[in-house]
């Protein structure tokens, strides 16, 4: 029965790991000391070695002929061991094994003693996926484990391990596997498998596999049922990078800024039922290179992956384009694959993104509020109130008062004299709504008192004309007056003078209060205030 390579030439023996040796000798030398920890977690992105040291590590601690730290592969335990025959060793795939009462299991079977082995060991696989319960679980056993046993972790995505469990094992970080070690790899693969692989191909899987060993080993694998000779033009199309015509073409229409052949190549992929989202993916990666060509022209052949004739386009659109407006449109791109995953309808996102890079439009960010200054203004004003050194100004009885802003340096004067000013002079604020809208989000309570307010303009100057009399109060605030000014700026652009007056006088607003209190207590609704 046929066996898939990278099973095949899965390394036995520590010195086979490529890559590694930061782990390997270190681990190497625990074993030859016989200072091994009772626990260990080994970290790094797929197919860099962990599983297979792991399973290394566990037949070495147990060997009885070690070979310089390396288990001998020949005495019953390493034989069995590599048959999976041996119960003192086991593997656990934390994937699928991820509840509290697979640890509650594996916490009684550590009660036992190893049959043949001097240590049981436990490899646990994506230890990530285990429940919170079951991490809870599995640390009393880790905290106090038997001197006979012994526990290896494996994960893709350290950060969802709990601190409680990384702090009791010895940590291993494994590194991608550079593209030239791992092309050097399959070339000896290649040779005893009578695999015609050139180097062009070697070194192409090497960058496509992008440092995972097993990636480049199936790819490997796949190429070898395809073609008799392997080179890098036959890896390329096995792999599918090969006849990205379109992706080019829309390449040239961003650099071009030509909104309309952008779409209009994104409206025939998705004819021919092209993924969107991987379309986004593969758009991003390919500015990505233009970036690093822009950056390093003389070695960004050896920092991107691509075909020699792929290089040469890449080259020729990147004139097109200076750093800072490649990184934008990078920038704008991976927000829109993020959105991409909320919308329903993908297609309109990407096009809304395709625009976006077109026509260099900044997505808008909402304004940040300053939380610390808001904070020393609650304290200042609760010093105020404890101390009661503050005073209540009544509304002065003139029809128009000034707005006295702190920014009153930006905000202009007065263009016209207001006394001359008729009232055909003033202009009806068309966007006062908007700057209503806009000041909700910045100082809601002036917002509140400006209920059935309008405004206009006469000149420069802005005139607010408000119902709520209690508005003119807070209008004498200078933090008020510059809200309401800063909302009339975001929404227009301008600064403008203000001007406030109030159309009900304090005793028609006082009439109508008594109106409702009697209109209340005719209701039989209790008015009274203790």
């Amino acid at each position: 029965m046929y066996k898939a390579l990278y099973r095949k030439w899965r390394p036995l023996t520590f010195d086979d790991v490529i890559s590694q040796q930061h782990i390997t000798e270190t681990l190497k030398n625990q074993i030859k000391s016989g200072k091994t920890a009772h626990a260990y977690l080994f970290t790094g992105s797929r197919g860099t070695g962990k599983t297979t040291c792991a399973r290394i590590l566990a037949k070495a601690v147990n060997c009885q002929n070690l070979n310089d730290g390396n288990p001998c592969l020949e005495c019953e335990i390493c034989v069995d061991a590599e048959k999976s025959a041996l119960s003192d060793i086991i593997e656990i795939d934390a994937a699928s094994n991820n509840g509290v009462d697979d640890i509650r299991d594996l916490r009684e079977g550590t009660v036992y003693t190893p049959e043949r082995c001097n240590y049981k060991v436990y490899i646990i696989d994506e230890v990530h996926m285990l429940s919170p319960s079951a991490f809870n679980a599995l640390l009393k056993i880790m905290e106090e484990p038997p001197a006979y046993v012994k526990f290896i972790l494996a994960t893709t995505e350290i950060h969802k391990v709990p601190a409680t469990i990384t702090s009791r094992c010895q940590r291993y970080d494994f590194r991608r596997i550079k593209s030239a070690d791992i092309a050097q790899r399959l070339k000896y693969i290649a040779e005893q498998e009578n695999i015609n692989l050139s180097d062009d191909g070697a070194q192409l899987i090497g960058k496509l596999a992008d440092g995972g060993m097993r990636d480049a080993i199936s790819l490997l694998d796949q190429c070898s049922v395809c073609a008799e000779q392997i080179t890098a033009a036959e890896v390329s199309n096995i792999a599918g990078i090969a006849g990205r015509d379109y992706l080019y073409k829309l390449l040239d229409a961003v650099a071009d800024e030509d909104t309309a052949q952008a779409l209009t190549v994104v409206s025939s992929l998705y004819d021919m039922s092209k993924d969107l989202t991987r379309l986004c993916e593969e758009l991003i990666t390919q500015l990505r290179n233009i970036m690093l060509i822009r950056l390093t022209p003389e070695t960004a052949a050896e920092l991107i992956v691509c075909m020699p004739e792929e290089l040469a386009e890449l080259r020729r659109i990147s004139e097109k384009m200076p750093l800072e407006t490649v990184m934008e449109k990078i920038s704008a791109l991976q927000e829109c694959r993020e959105r991409m995953n909320r919308v329903l309808n993908k297609r309109v996102e990407f096009e809304m993104g395709i625009i976006r890079i077109c026509r260099n439009i900044q997505q808008n960010n909402p304004v940040s509020i300053d939380n610390s200054e808001i904070y020393d203004k609650i304290k200042q004003l609760e010093e105020k109130l404890r101390s009661g050194n503050f005073k209540v100004q009544k509304p002065e009885e003139s029809a128009v008062q000034q707005a006295s802003s702190p920014a009153a340096d930006v905000e202009p004067k007065p263009d016209v004299d207001l006394r001359t000013v008729k009232p055909e002079d003033i202009i009806p604020f068309d966007r006062w709504n908007d700057v209503l809208l806009e000041l909700e989000k910045i100082n809601p309570a002036v917002n509140g008192s400006l209920a059935g307010s309008r405004a206009g303009t006469v000149g420069n100057v802005l005139l607010v004309i408000a119902e709520n009399r209690f508005f003119m109060t807070l209008f004498k605030n200078k933090d008020n007056a510059l809200s309401l000014n800063e909302a009339i700026f975001r929404v227009t652009g301008k600064r403008y003078a203000i001007r406030a007056k109030c159309s009900v006088t304090k005793q028609q607003q006082q009439s109508m209060a008594e109106a409702l209190i009697k209109k209340a207590q005719s209701s039989g609704i209790d008015t009274a205030v203790e």
